[in-house]
């Protein structure tokens, strides 16, 4: 189930979401075995570099769709692909795991309630985030994974998060309420008491890339400029070296917006979007 959730990761991912009092991976790693000799396999693994990367076979996938635990099946792949990049995919999508991990071993958000790449309209094109995860106290995240993006295509991805925050609202609505926008009807709630959620960016370290502080540092000079952001939007970043040593329940967060400076926030104390 999480690897048709989370498209792929390693064992030390999996011990760290599953059986975190464990003090090794062989239990972990004679589960995905008894999965992989299954007739027809139920999972999948490449190996790089003396690292087994696991992922759903198709029959995995549907075994977890016919479940029914899944928010959604649809448009999930196997992860197979990304397993096997050479171009820095297979890393993203480990960096996206860590930092499940990262949530969870905080108890800030369970790993069974992350969506990934899930694709919202906008009048600008669809926006994918890599990730939505369901918070503890009920309120939603967005969450984005750098680790080779160019800073334009990074303000770009924001002014798509802007797009879909001002949609307009979609359907007539009814005499009980008003017509809504998409992302009120997903995530602000029956009586629209959420405001848009947070969206969360997450440095990685790269190689032959500058350090994920100084990336992180640029991205706010930039990051700042965009539409409603420190109004309407709320943005907040740390790195993944940071949010793995810390805990994502840690003042890690860094506020993009005037007046905010160097301070690092906890989650549970971000400012909230109007």
């Amino acid at each position: 189930m999480t690897l048709a959730q989370l498209r792929l990761a390693t064992p030390r991912q999996l011990k760290a979401l599953l059986l975190p009092h464990q003090q090794g991976t062989d239990h972990v790693r004679r589960a995905l075995r008894n999965l992989l000799d299954e007739s027809p396999a139920l999972v999948g693994r490449t190996h790089r570099a003396q690292q087994s990367y696991w992922y759903c076979t198709p029959a995995g996938l549907a075994e977890a769709a016919a479940s029914g635990e899944l928010a959604s099946t649809a448009g999930r792949t196997t992860g197979k692909r990304i397993a096997a990049s050479k171009t820095g995919l297979r890393e993203h999508g480990l960096a996206l795991v860590d930092t499940v991990v990262a949530f969870h071993q905080s108890q800030v958000a369970d790993h069974a309630d992350w969506r990934v790449e899930v694709a919202h309209p906008t009048p600008a094109g669809t926006l994918v985030p890599d990730g939505v995860v369901l918070l503890a106290d009920g309120a939603s995240a967005f969450v984005e994974i750098d680790r080779t993006m160019s800073y334009a295509r990074l303000v770009a991805k924001l002014e798509r998060y802007d797009a879909y925050r001002n949609a307009p609202a979609s359907g007539r609505g009814n005499a009980a309420r008003a017509p809504r926008s998409h992302w009120q009807e997903t995530y602000a709630g029956p009586s629209l008491e959420r405001p848009f959620p947070v969206v969360l960016f997450v440095f990685a370290p790269a190689p032959r890339r500058a350090a994920p502080t100084t990336r992180e540092a640029a991205f706010h000079e930039r990051a700042r400029r965009v539409g409603s952001v420190n109004y309407r939007l709320t943005v907040a970043t740390t790195t993944l070296p940071r949010l793995t040593h810390d805990g994502a329940d840690a003042p890690v967060w860094r506020v993009v917006g005037n007046g905010h400076g160097e301070e690092r926030r906890a989650l549970a104390t971000l400012p909230k979007a109007r």
